[in-house]
C-alpha cells in the first residue's frame, strides 16, 4: 500500500514534520496517531476539515487514529494564534460539545472494533495533583524556551494569563499518556501547534526515553488570502442545524476558479491523479468540477442524500442539467438530475394577510438572513443586487406582497448565488381566499 506520507504530502496537508525520513520510515507499519480537538463550540466548522481528514487519511492506509477531545484542556484554554484569553466554559458545556462532535467524527472514522479511538482527555487531566505533576512533569520543562514560543511571545504583548501559560504542559502531558497507554507515536495538528507538539515529543523522550514524531499542517487560505472557511455570514458550520445542507453546498460550488483543484485534493478522497486532470479544465467544464467539489463535500458530512438533494435544488435554480461523466469520473454525482427540485433551498413561511399588508424588500432580505442586517440590506438593493423572481428589485424599500407569488412561492437573490425561497402558510392562504 502506498506509503500515506505521500499522499498527504501530494495533497497539500504537510508543512513541517520532525523528521521527514524517520516518519516515512515509520508509517510503512501500522501506527496510532493523533490529533486534539478542543470542544470549545458544539460543531466543528469548515476549518476543522483539515485536521480530519488527515486522520481519515491515516485509518485508510491501515493506521489507527486517535481523536482527542480536550474536555480537560478546554477548560484551560490554549493560547496558540490567539489575540486574547478564551472564554472560560463550564465542565457541563464541554461536556454537550463534545457529544455533538462525536457524531460528527463519526463521519469520517471508522469507530467500530478498536479501528480509531475517540477519546477525551478530561478522563486523565481533571484528576491530576497539582504537586506531583510540578514535581514529575513540570521540571522538565524550561521557562525561558517557554517564553520564547511563538504561541506564549505574541500574548505577552497582549496578556498572558498564568493558566494559559500551563497549556502547553499539558498537551505534551495528554502526548506522554497515549504513549504510554496507547503505544501511540505521532501527533498532528495545525502549524500554530508546533511548540506544543515539540514539548511532547521532549517530554517522551525525558520521561520515557522514547521516540515520538509529529506532521504539522498550512493554514489553508483561499486564493484571495481569506481565511478559509469564513464568509460574510460567518463561520461555516458542518452541523445542518448551523449551516443547512443547502448552504454548505453553495459556500463550495462559490469556490474560485484557483483553488478548485487545490480543495478537491484537501477536502474529497477522489484520487489524485483524477484531480490534476482539473489543471487543464476551463469555463463549462471547470464549474462542474466546483460541482462535484461541492456534492462530495457535502456527501462527507451531511450524507448521500443530502447531497442530492441540495444539487438538485442548485440545478433548479441555475438551470444545469448535466455534467461530462469523464470529469472527475470517480464520483457518485448523478450526471443528469432530469429536471431540478428545490425543496433544499432556506425557506421562510410567512402568514398570508402579512404579505398582503406588504413587507418592504430591505426588511424582508434581513428577516430571511439574506442580510445580517437591515442597512447591509439597503445598500444590497441599492446597488442592484437584490432581485425577486429573476427580477432585480429598483428600490430598498420597494413593498413585497402576495402579488409577488409565483406558484405560490417568492424566490428572494441575494448577489449572484445567495437564495431564499418565501412561502405562505397553507392555513392563513386557505382563510385568505375565502375573504
Amino acid at each position: 500500500m502506498e506509503n500515506v506520507l505521500d499522499v498527504l504530502r501530494e495533497r497539500g496537508f504537510v508543512e513541517q514534520t520532525t523528521s521527514e525520513e524517520a516518519i516515512y520510515r515509520l508509517l510503512e507499519q501500522p501506527i496510532t496517531c493523533y490529533i486534539g480537538f478542543d470542544p470549545t463550540a458544539s460543531s466543528f466548522h469548515v476549518g476543522s476539515l483539515i485536521p480530519i481528514m488527515a486522520l481519515a487519511h491515516m485509518q485508510r492506509h491501515g493506521h489507527r487514529p486517535i481523536a482527542l477531545l480536550g474536555g480537560g484542556t478546554a477548560l484551560v484554554g490554549d493560547p496558540s494564534g490567539k489575540t486574547e484569553m478564551r472564554q472560560m466554559l463550564t465542565p457541563q458545556q464541554v461536556n454537550q460539545n463534545g457529544e455533538a462532535l462525536k457524531r460528527q467524527l463519526a463521519r469520517f472514522l471508522d469507530f467500530e472494533k478498536g479501528r480509531a479511538l475517540l477519546l477525551n482527555n478530561a478522563e486523565w487531566l481533571t484528576s491530576l495533583q497539582y504537586i506531583p505533576f510540578l514535581r514529575d512533569i513540570g521540571r522538565h520543562f524550561s521557562v525561558n524556551r517557554m517564553l520564547a514560543s511563538e504561541s506564549c511571545r505574541q500574548r505577552l504583548e497582549t496578556g498572558l494569563s498564568f493558566i494559559e501559560f500551563n497549556y502547553a504542559l499539558l498537551q505534551a502531558y495528554d502526548f506522554l499518556h497515549l504513549y504510554r497507554t496507547e503505544n501511540c507515536v505521532l501527533q498532528m495538528g495545525g502549524s500554530d501547534q508546533w511548540g506544543n507538539i515539540v514539548a511532547g515529543l521532549d517530554l517522551i523522550r525525558r520521561v520515557e526515553q522514547g521516540t515520538a514524531h509529529g506532521i504539522t499542517f498550512p493554514l489553508i487560505t483561499t486564493s484571495s488570502g481569506d481565511k478559509m472557511g469564513k464568509t460574510a455570514g460567518g463561520a461555516v458550520w458542518l452541523d445542518p442545524n448551523l449551516t443547512s445542507p443547502y448552504d454548505y453546498y453553495q459556500f463550495w460550488i462559490n469556490t474560485t476558479d484557483a483553488d478548485v483543484m487545490r480543495f478537491l485534493s484537501l477536502f474529497t478522497f477522489l484520487p489524485q491523479a483524477e484531480i490534476d486532470a482539473v489543471r487543464n479544465l476551463e469555463g463549462s467544464h471547470l464549474n462542474a468540477a466546483k460541482t462535484v467539489l461541492a456534492f462530495e463535500v457535502t456527501k462527507l458530512v451531511h450524507g448521500q442524500r443530502e447531497a442530492e438533494n441540495a444539487l438538485r435544488a442548485s440545478y433548479g435554480v441555475f438551470s444545469v442539467r448535466s455534467i461530462d461523466p469523464e470529469i472527475l469520473p470517480s464520483s457518485t454525482i448523478p450526471r443528469d438530475t432530469g429536471g431540478g427540485e428545490m425543496e433544499s433551498i432556506p425557506t421562510t413561511v410567512i402568514d398570508m394577510d402579512r404579505l398582503c399588508k406588504g413587507i418592504p424588500a430591505f426588511k424582508l432580505f434581513h428577516r430571511v438572513s439574506l442580510c445580517a442586517s437591515r442597512g447591509e440590506a439597503r445598500r444590497l438593493i441599492q446597488q442592484g443586487g437584490g432581485y425577486i423572481n429573476g427580477r432585480r428589485i429598483d428600490a430598498f424599500d420597494a413593498m413585497i406582497t402576495d402579488k409577488d407569488l409565483k406558484k405560490g412561492e417568492i424566490l428572494l437573490r441575494a448577489g449572484k448565488k445567495r437564495y431564499h425561497r418565501i412561502k405562505v402558510n397553507a392555513e392563513t392562504a386557505h382563510l385568505s381566499s375565502k375573504k
